[in-house]
């Protein structure tokens, strides 16, 4: 029987392991629709998913494993890594353009999108679910809250998760907004999105807080004080986080992602 070792990173789905060279993992509840994303990723050339294999005979989803390090905590990143992150989460949102979601179909995450503009969203593109290698963001794993939305829900999530903190380590209120304007270039974002960023920041902390209020656990009440109190750094220094008129008028349409 192949040795089964358990992976870590996400913070929602427990029972993950790896066996050779797949990933073995609970079949989440829309687990038809994260399949058909992950096929319909690799079928659009985008590699920084893992590829859907199928079940095993307990009932597991079958994942290729992909080599690298998943932190398991939020921390400091450079530029470059931030850059990077928002490269590839344009690069999910644009593969993921012509995937239509079941009629009907909503997720916890979900808060409906323009027809013009309809992407699906991972919805939770945090570094702890992300695989680097040498360093560098190549991947994004765990699709479980997977679903349509507009690009601005995920990009507010990445700025928050990678560039914006109260811990003292993280750097100063100017710096991280400074890094917060390299992630929304890097992205593409059009002046309107980027003016728009700082609410939707604010309102992916609200959803946070709901979510998390939803579901009574050990950490619920600590993950929400927490969310509440970076909310309440995010207000405090909200000068700093606003988009340079400026700036925003130097970015036009939106743009094919930043090499």
């Amino acid at each position: 029987m192949a040795t089964e070792v358990p992976l870590t990173g996400g913070r929602l789905t427990s029972g993950v392991v790896r066996v050779a060279d797949t990933v073995r993992r609970p079949a989440p509840p829309a687990g038809q629709f994260t399949a058909a994303l992950l096929d319909h990723l690799h079928a659009r050339g985008f590699t920084g998913t893992p590829r859907h294999l199928g079940r095993d005979d307990q009932g597991r989803e079958i994942l290729s494993f992909l080599p690298g390090d998943v932190p398991a905590k939020w921390r400091r990143h450079t530029d470059g890594q931030v850059t990077a992150a928002a490269r590839l989460l344009r690069g999910f949102h644009d593969a993921s353009r012509d995937l239509a979601a079941p009629a009907g179909f909503a997720r916890e995450f979900f808060s409906g999108y323009e027809e013009d503009d309809a992407v699906i969203c991972h919805h939770d593109p945090g570094p702890n679910n992300t695989v680097f290698r040498a360093g560098v963001p190549v991947a994004f794993i765990d699709v479980d809250f997977a679903a349509p939305g507009r690009r601005i829900e995920d990009v507010a999530y990445l700025a928050w998760s990678w560039c914006i903190s109260s811990r003292p380590d993280r750097g100063s209120p100017a710096e991280q907004a400074r890094q917060v304007r390299e992630l929304a270039a890097a992205y593409g974002l059009t002046a309107a999105e980027h003016a728009a960023l700082p609410d939707a920041i604010r309102d992916r902390m609200r959803r946070n807080v709901e979510f998390w209020r939803a579901r009574p656990g050990d950490r619920s009440a600590e993950i929400v004080a927490w969310t509440l109190g970076e909310r309440a750094f995010l207000d405090a220094h909200a000068t700093a986080f606003r988009p340079d008129q400026g700036y925003c008028a130097n970015l036009g349409a939106r743009s094919a992602p930043q090499p």
